[in-house]
């Protein structure tokens, strides 16, 4: 499996970890025993989970946790007026964080592809409308964040 299927993995059990730690409470050391061992490469109920890159998920997992604070201000400012993180679904705050830790730590990624795939992670569980405030909330973002890479190139 290529780097970047490995990685688009590593995005999609991010967000099932973020989701996870969320309605259970469990923790980060926890969470990340849980899906090293079980979840990521594995099979569980006759289903088989993609590798992926252990590295990457680590650190969005544990940057968005060290930085859920930011993260969590820098989206309520995006989204629209009347409607907080907090009254966002779960699994979409989830993708939301995810992808703002991207955009905001890691410039090695460019923005347009770090959106990209979290509206793809988007699209496995939600429909086309939810999947487009994914994409509208972490453009927005991604245009306070780097500027620089949707500057004009006229």
């Amino acid at each position: 499996m290529g780097e970047a299927r490995q990685r688009s993995a590593a995005r999609l059990a991010a967000v099932q970890a973020l989701y996870q730690m969320e309605v259970s409470g469990k923790g980060l050391a926890e969470t990340l025993a849980e899906f090293e061992t079980y979840w990521i490469g594995g099979e569980i109920e006759g289903a088989r989970y993609k590798d992926a890159e252990v590295a990457f998920f680590r650190d969005v997992l544990g940057g968005v946790l060290e930085n859920q604070g930011p993260i969590d201000r820098a989206i309520d400012k995006t989204l629209a007026e009347g409607w907080p993180l907090a009254r966002v679904d779960s699994v979409m705050r989830a993708i939301l964080r995810a992808g703002t830790y991207e955009l905001k730590k890691r410039a090695d990624i460019p923005a347009r592809v770090a959106i990209k795939e979290y509206v793809d992670v988007a699209g496995a569980f939600f429909g086309q409308d939810e999947a487009g405030m994914i994409n509208a909330v972490l453009d927005g973002l991604a245009r306070q964040f780097r500027a620089g890479e949707f500057a004009s190139r006229a």
